[in-house]
């Protein structure tokens, strides 16, 4: 098998797949990706399934030797990235030849980006698993972020290279990321329509305390019509909480699976890759759209996807 040294790590570069749903019931949140659309355009460009586990760098990038050479892929955002002193172009498949260096630095646009290799990033799975999971220190390379000198092992190369890029009106369409649509969360009516129209007004800034976990929002404080009090119930990835400060919380890849606070919104399936590129300090606004709506917008986006034109060889 070859194999990545990492020669610097970067602010958080972890192993990401597209997650291990369905063990919430136990308490696991399923991680994976933060933004699982480009993990799959770039597997797909690297001739991977979609699935297979790549590295996700957050906000700043680092310094990868590749001993043995491979093929990969950069998706997400723009961190600069350069192969020795040249630079490399995202969204498109390339080959890295024995003893080179993959080098990156801080975010040129959103907040994450993938680094795809053909053979995927080979980890002993968690739950049918490589993602990690960092509050819990379970999965990807040893449950944490990855550090300097660390060896990560690549699986065995299956087919030549081929040069493929993502199409332009796919990349234009998944770089935007300022709207969130939403449809109706279940406390929704524990806001009274003045609440409720704050809320889809008014432009929300993402907080420095932002993790994985959830994007903490900075902006007017939504208050409940009422004071309630809830039961603690399941809750999903996306769902807007309004905790008692009022400032909402949006519930991310490492979520608790469980919670107390009034869900005013949830985040739509198919802007949830939006999420993932959201940085400290980015403006959002929230759009409410129906459920019938936020189907068809996710049928639209995985044809999309699915589309013969989405990778251009």
């Amino acid at each position: 098998m070859s194999s990545i040294r990492v020669d610097a790590p970067g602010l958080l570069t972890t192993v990401q797949d597209l997650g291990r749903p369905g063990f919430g019931a136990i308490g696991v949140s399923p991680s994976g990706a933060a933004d699982p659309i480009s993990l799959r355009l770039g597997n797909r460009l690297v001739g991977n399934a979609e699935g297979a586990a790549a590295l996700e760098m957050t906000l700043l990038g680092g310094s990868l030797a590749f001993p043995d050479g491979g093929v990969v892929a950069l998706t997400g955002s723009d961190f600069g990235a350069r192969i020795d002193d040249s630079p490399v172009d995202m969204g498109t498949s390339l080959e890295i030849r024995p003893g080179q260096t993959l080098r990156l630095g801080p975010t040129l646009s959103g907040a994450r980006c993938y680094l795809c290799i053909h053979g995927g990033i080979a980890v002993p799975p968690f739950l049918g698993s490589a993602s990690t999971h960092l509050l819990s220190g379970l999965g990807g390379f040893e449950g944490r972020a990855l550090g300097k000198g660390d060896l990560l092992r690549v699986g065995p190369r299956s087919v030549s290279f081929r040069r493929r890029a993502i199409a332009p009106r796919l990349a234009e369409l998944l770089s935007r990321r300022g709207v969130l649509r939403v449809t109706p969360g279940p406390q929704a009516e524990w806001f009274d329509k003045s609440s409720l129209r704050a809320f889809y007004s008014d432009t929300y800034r993402v907080s420095e305390q932002s993790s994985r976990m959830g994007l903490r929002l900075e902006g007017p404080p939504i208050m409940q019509s009422m004071n309630r009090a809830m039961i603690t119930e399941g809750v999903s990835l996306g769902a807007v909480q309004v905790p008692p400060s009022g400032l909402p919380i949006i519930l991310f890849v490492e979520q608790q699976t469980t919670g107390g606070y009034p869900k005013i919104a949830n985040v739509i399936s198919a802007d949830l890759h939006r999420l993932g590129q959201l940085r400290p300090r980015d403006e959002i606004r929230f759009e409410l759209v129906s459920f019938e709506s936020a189907r068809s917008l996710l049928i639209e986006q995985e044809n999309l996807l699915a589309s013969p034109e989405s990778i251009l060889e």
